[in-house]
């Protein structure tokens, strides 16, 4: 199994930068792509980026693209989310989310979730 622990999240005005990081453990996730997603209250799971296994591969969703920057270290078992230009839109819970064989977009693609951290981005 994979346990996966985000940190990073915290409160930035609008404009500012944060760097979430998402450490598994269990087992390593090189081989794992890695997704990270975003969720408001009362609003669904909404996709944010996606990182192949070896890092070289990444997609963005259209609202976060040039903004955020998805990256990994598989020497440490880490995958991280820089997130600049943050705006209130922003403002969620941000949890990564490994797949053992595709990743992309799709929630349903990912087997093992983190427990989340909270990003506020005041106005």
């Amino acid at each position: 199994q994979v346990q996966l622990a985000e940190s990073g999240g915290g409160l930035v005005q609008a404009g500012g930068s944060l760097r979430l990081s998402c450490a598994a453990s269990g087992r390593t996730v090189s081989n794992f792509a890695m997704g990270w997603f975003r969720q408001a209250p009362g609003e669904e799971r909404e996709f944010v980026a996606a990182i192949s296994g070896g890092g070289g591969l990444t997609v963005y969703a259209d609202s976060v693209k040039g903004r955020f920057t998805a990256s990994r270290d598989n020497a440490k078992n880490t995958v991280y989310l820089q997130m600049n230009s943050l705006k209130p839109g922003d403002t969620a819970v941000y949890g990564c989310a490994a797949s053992s064989w595709y990743g992309g977009r799709s929630p349903a693609n990912y087997l093992y979730w983190g427990q989340g951290t909270q990003v506020t981005v005041s106005s």
